[in-house]
């Protein structure tokens, strides 16, 4: 072959000599991150873009307006930035009289936000919102990498969309930080499946585990499904990929437990009693009241009293995620989800052990059934709202499913599997909004006509391809989100507080299971739960709708009906709302006490505490039945001028059928009180004034 010779140019300068190249301006640098990689499609990067600046603009419009939200938590955050012990251990008040019944990671993350914005609504619920977008942009970078940047988009869309994920990336409760710990942990998954990676296996664990700290046992739901992708799927030796199991449950057992350790370590003198628990330990906090005993329903110290009654907290079942309190919070998609999980495990039957679609499907597909199947046939308390824990998942399997069928749509069985999800789809979305029929009757006819014709054409048409095919699939995806979207929306628009909150427009369910006082308003008005057994006098241990044995609403003692008392006494559900008056006489000489006051019920302590700044012992923790403090010691605090008033009418604790030995402790208090100390009303609020009562 011949051979062609350049001829040499003798006016180029040696590399050397040359001057620097210039920096790359700033405007290539921006065309660079918008545009993404050279290997997505050039639309990727900007619908990625734009999918996070509409999420980020659905969980930040009016954040504001939902004020402190769950007051419970807001008065911990306030007391963290008061004091550090505080800030350690999770107390409810900076004079660190008890903890509030969850671990602190979620606590920490606003009251460092807090301490730099300063106390506010918005300084509290912004790092939520944040923490919302995070989680979406994680879960769309976890599908996209084995699955293309359209199947991560929907993944994504699902999830922000979702009206429980609206609700719960706008509330200050600590499910938005487990959210995004345990994406962030799949996504981890998902790169120590490329090359059996120890190092991101280890990495999945210690997001599991600090997730453990953010809200204990709910978060190791994951974990089967975890435990058996990387077994299945991880491409290395079946020897070395246990021993990588082995030191993942090490980091897992590590990044759980050093905080536990540590304060049980401390003693109980020098530490805030352990809020939830009725011995003063974690151990018991972590498995009992937040643990097994919601699986079984036996909690002690819940409200109501422990006792296994499996109806308490609403029917359990295998369809529990869809009846009317849980379903129009997350399972919208779920039918879709179940069918493109089985037709992706089908098609991908013969694959090899490293398949990455089936290991996705088992990856996202085990963490929804595990989850799903544990909430549905719990028997202790359980909320609507924890269903935030189903949309990484439903999102993840809908858009790995819909991807690997769509490949393969030239074949009639990936076609009828891709119809019928969207056919059950849209089918499901017409009972979920027909729960509320009053609300936009038009939206289920559009859906179901739209959504059926678009099956049809799927199933019906053999050579979808190019742009065609492009836009059937975007307009399935726009009818499929369209209900799910309607009600986020709805979500958005109403403020949100209480310790119970739910999703969606007046009327669509959620709250305390069984029904209740729940509701609010589609575009205004504060969403709060309900009580189980449909009402306020359906609490467990009421005796009737007028009045029980307390003389209270609906069986409840005097002052402590569910929504508190009069002159802003707070209860279990809502936070105190004290007027200006009430504010003031709580302050008055507030600098001579330890405690600006002392009621029964975190609740009903927090708004007293948030109005005035200062510590306020909740008596009882958040139900008002931690035996903590005990009547001796609260005589003792009393004595020493710790305490300056006693608020009458907050919380649960004296309740009648509650845990006996416990909610004597806060009536006993309540019982001494009020046969020793002087009493004055402000704002039809009764105050005992605890400096009258001598040493």
């Amino acid at each position: 072959m011949a051979t062609i010779t350049l001829p040499r140019r003798t006016d180029v300068q040696p590399v050397d000599s040359l001057p620097p190249a210039p920096a790359a301006p700033c405007p290539g640098r921006a065309r660079r991150f918008v545009r993404g990689p050279a290997s997505d499609p050039v639309w990727a990067r900007p619908a990625l873009l734009a999918l996070l600046a509409a999420t980020a603009g659905l969980y930040l419009w009016g954040l504001g307006a939902s004020g402190w939200a769950n007051s419970f938590y807001s008065a911990a955050v306030q007391a963290g930035t008061k004091s550090w012990k505080a800030f350690f251990f999770g107390s409810s008040d900076a004079a660190n009289a008890i903890t509030v019944d969850k671990p602190p990671a979620a606590l920490w993350v606003m009251e460092i936000s807090a301490r730099i914005f300063g106390v506010n609504s918005w300084s509290i619920l912004v790092p939520q919102a944040l923490e919302g977008v995070a989680a979406v942009g994680l879960l769309y970078a976890a599908v996209k990498r084995w699955f293309g940047a359209g199947a991560g988009l929907l993944a994504g869309a699902i999830l922000a969309l979702t009206p429980v994920s609206v609700l719960m990336f706008r509330f200050n409760n600590p499910d938005a930080l487990l959210v995004l710990l345990l994406v962030g942990a799949a996504y981890a998954v998902t790169r120590a499946l490329e090359a059996a990676s120890t190092r991101w296996l280890l990495l999945a664990s210690t997001l599991v585990g600090f997730g453990f700290l953010t809200k204990m046992l709910q978060t190791l739901l994951v974990l089967p499904a975890f435990g058996l992708v990387y077994l299945l799927a991880a491409p290395t030796t079946l020897r070395r990929r246990l021993l990588q199991l082995l030191a993942a449950a090490g980091a897992l057992i590590v990044s759980s437990l050093w905080w536990v350790v540590a304060v049980m370590a401390v003693p109980a003198a020098d530490r805030p009693y352990i809020g939830g628990s009725q011995n003063n330990s974690l151990w018991n906090l972590i498995f009992g009241y937040n643990g097994f005993g919601r699986l079984s329903g036996s909690e002690s110290g819940s409200v109501g009293g422990g006792g296994g009654n499996a109806g308490r907290w609403g029917p359990t079942g295998w369809l529990r995620m869809f009846n009317s309190e849980f379903g129009a919070q997350a399972s919208w998609l779920i039918p879709a989800a179940l069918v493109l999980l089985a037709a992706g495990l089908l098609l991908s039957f013969r694959a090899r052990r490293t398949d990455r679609t089936r290991a996705g499907l088992v990856l996202w597909g085990g963490w929804l059934v595990v989850t799903a199947a544990t909430f549905s046939l719990s028997k202790g308390i359980i909320h609507p709202y924890y269903t935030v824990a189903l949309a990484p998942a439903i999102g993840a399997v809908v858009g790995i499913g819909a991807a690997a069928v769509w490949a393969r749509r030239r074949h009639w069985l990936a076609r009828a599997a891709l119809a019928a999800s969207l056919g059950v789809t849209v089918l499901w979305a017409r009972t979920l909004l027909r729960r509320t029929p009053n609300w936009h009757p038009w939206l289920a006819t559009a859906i179901i006509v739209a959504g059926l014709g678009v099956a049809v054409l799927v199933l019906a048409w053999t050579h979808l391809h190019g742009r065609l095919a492009a836009l059937v699939a975007v307009t399935a995806a726009l009818i499929g989100l369209a209900a799910p979207g309607a009600y986020a929306l709805a979500t958005a628009a109403s403020p949100h507080s209480g310790a119970i909150p739910s999703a969606g427009p007046s009327g669509a369910g959620g709250g305390f299971p069984g029904g209740g006082p729940g509701g609010g308003q589609a575009f205004g008005g504060p969403r709060t739960g309900g009580f189980p057994g449909g009402g306020q006098g359906g609490f467990p241990g009421a005796q009737s709708t007028q009045g029980g044995p307390g003389g209270g609403q609906g069986g409840f003692p005097a002052g402590r009906g569910p929504g508190g008392g009069n002159g802003g006494v707070g209860g279990l559900l809502n936070g105190s709302k004290p007027s200006t008056a009430l504010t003031a006489a709580l302050e008055t000489d507030a600098s001579r006490y330890t405690w600006v006051a002392a009621t029964v019920g975190a609740n009903s302590a927090s708004g007293y505490q948030l109005a005035t700044g200062k510590p306020v012992m909740a008596i009882g923790g958040f139900n008002g039945t931690d035996p903590s403090p005990t009547l001796a010691q609260f005589e003792a605090l009393v004595r020493q001028h710790k305490i300056h008033w006693f608020i009458a009418g907050g919380g649960f604790g004296g309740r009648p059928g509650g845990a006996s030995s416990t909610a004597s402790t806060s009536s006993q208090i309540t019982s001494w009180v009020e046969s020793h100390a002087t009493t004055t009303t402000v704002s039809g609020v009764t105050l005992y004034d605890l400096s009258s009562i001598s040493s």
